[in-house]
């Protein structure tokens, strides 16, 4: 077995075990991305009958926002955790969305035609990819000559305090391994330019990027550290090699930490992530 291979395995047992989390904190989640969603889609230069894709569905975005937009369209959500594309069908169903189909793959090894597709999206799924450049290259195929890939990949983590705030507080009590660069983690792609060099050279012209902030809202500290807790996968992965009275620690000083970010017994903690864009 390959080392990607041990990777992509390893991913589908860790993001199985999150769909819960994922969609217990929907709204909250959705909230918190809907500003990076709407500017991938007012970038992606959707067609109203057209054919789009959407890599790294998760629970659905921006693929159930497309088709909700565009109900002419046909909308393929793909993961490669069967798990977080059910969350994704229940969702759709419970928006009466019926113009997507959901896909279990890899976003290296896409089961579909070339030029198959008007458009392609992935937001917040290239950190994880075992291999950036073949999962690019099998982009760049499938989108139709004059079609645009959008992506989104979240900045450094100083930018985004309503992760860090947690991961912070995990490090003061847990030896937290520094991140390979080579290999998938949340900021592998922080770099500026960094997604813009793996477009060129798989052919994308006219790239472009732009920065985009997001808002994590809770209605207490406590809700942010649960929620945190239950579907960031650094925090989850990191909180299960603890035992109990280590994970209370941590749990306080994470919430007390985040009461800076407090107004009128509201949480809202600022984040800033990149946005990609590429033409075939």
């Amino acid at each position: 077995m390959s080392s990607a291979d041990e990777i992509r395995d390893g991913q589908r047992a860790a993001w199985a075990g999150l769909s819960a989390g994922w969609e217990k904190w929907d709204s909250v989640i959705t909230d918190q991305l809907a500003p990076v969603g709407d500017a991938m889609i007012e970038r992606l230069g959707l067609a109203d009958r057209g054919r789009h894709l959407d890599i790294a569905s998760g629970t659905g975005e921006p693929g159930l926002s497309i088709a909700r937009r565009l109900p002419e369209a046909r909308v393929v959500l793909t993961d490669l955790v069967a798990e977080m594309l059910a969350v994704a069908a229940r969702r759709a169903s419970a928006q009466g969305i019926t113009n997507v189909e959901t896909k279990v793959c890899s976003a290296d090894d896409l089961p579909f035609d070339d030029a198959s597709f008007h458009s392609v999206s992935v937001r917040f799924g290239y950190m994880f990819f075992p291999d950036v450049a073949k999962a690019t290259a099998e982009f760049a195929r499938v989108l139709e000559p004059g079609g645009r890939l959008c992506s989104s990949v979240w900045i450094e983590p100083d930018q985004n305090p309503w992760t860090s705030i947690a991961m912070q507080a995990i490090a003061t009590e847990a030896a937290l391994a520094p991140p390979d660069p080579d290999r998938p983690s949340m900021f592998r792609c922080a770099a500026p330019g960094y997604v813009g060099d793996l477009y060129e050279r798989a052919g994308l012209r006219d790239v472009e990027e732009w920065d985009v902030g997001v808002e994590l809202v809770t209605r207490s500290p406590e809700e942010y550290w649960d929620m945190i807790s239950e579907h960031v996968s650094l925090a989850v992965a990191a909180l299960q090699q603890v035992d109990e009275p280590t994970r209370q620690r941590i749990r306080a000083r994470a919430i007390s930490d985040v009461r800076v970010f407090e107004s009128d017994g509201t949480i809202r903690v600022p984040g800033l992530a990149r946005c990609i864009v590429g033409t075939k």
